[in-house]
């Protein structure tokens, strides 16, 4: 059986914390910023983590 290669598209958008929590950066954060409010702008711009239930699927593709 082979290796099991990295998913090009997920490594770039997930990283793995030292606790093995999957982080990723929030969508919306990138163009039409003026029809936002101030505050959904500040809450896009911290960093979320993936759910426990979604984690292992995605730390299969980033694994490398």
């Amino acid at each position: 059986m082979g290796k099991i290669k990295t998913h090009s598209a997920s490594s770039k958008r997930f990283t793995l914390t030292k606790s093995g929590k999957v982080k990723l950066n929030h969508t919306n954060r990138r163009h039409k910023l003026g029809l936002k409010t101030a505050k959904r702008k500040r809450q896009l711009r911290k960093t979320g983590y993936l759910s426990e239930a979604m984690a292992p699927t995605y730390r299969t593709l980033i694994s490398k």
